[in-house]
């Protein structure tokens, strides 16, 4: 079988290792950033990765565009999530359970753990938003499914309150009134 080279960008599947992104091309091996494992060299005749997606190679890739790259491809296809904000007035607040039936104790939660919580959802929509568009289902399952996900996100606005940055709220189905 011809070994393709790679170029820097190119996605694979390590068997050992998992998912990973091709950051530099050197004489015999790829350096790899695994998700999991970080970077890695593995040689350029290893052939029991799969490629999920082959990038040309290029001469002229410089360190910037290199750096670019990996942080997009590492955005796209991992669970890391970005800081979120509280609002400064919920910062050190309670949530405070009240049950309605007299004479049960009431549940205390800080509302920063509540908040951690809920952006947390929102992250793991995000991500299964993603992996449903790069997924080989066909355009309707894929509309289908991107219809259920806009609708949790309507059904979460109720904690947009709780959000510092309104661009970081989560937003349901738009009306066109």
């Amino acid at each position: 079988m011809k070994s393709t080279i790679l170029g820097v960008g190119s996605r694979v599947k390590h068997p050992a290792f998992g998912d990973g992104v091709i950051i530099s091309v050197e004489n015999i091996a790829y350096q790899v950033c695994f998700t999991q494992f970080g970077i890695k060299s593995v040689g350029k005749d290893y052939q029991s990765w799969e490629v999920i997606e082959a990038i040309e190679m290029s001469e002229n890739v410089s360190f910037n565009d290199m750096e670019r790259s990996l942080a997009k491809i590492l955005h796209a296809w991992s669970d890391i999530s970005e800081i979120v904000p509280i609002g400064d007035k919920w910062k050190g607040g309670v949530l405070i359970l009240k049950p309605g039936e007299v004479g049960l104790k009431e549940k205390e939660i800080p509302i920063d753990n509540f908040f951690h919580k809920i952006t947390m959802v929102r992250d793991r929509l995000r991500v299964m938003e993603q992996r449903i568009n790069a997924s080989k289902l066909d355009e309707d399952d894929k509309i289908n499914l991107q219809q259920y996900i806009t609708r949790i996100y309507g059904s979460l606005t109720t904690f947009n309150i709780l959000f510092k940055n309104k661009e970081q709220q989560f937003v349901g189905e738009k009306s066109d009134s």
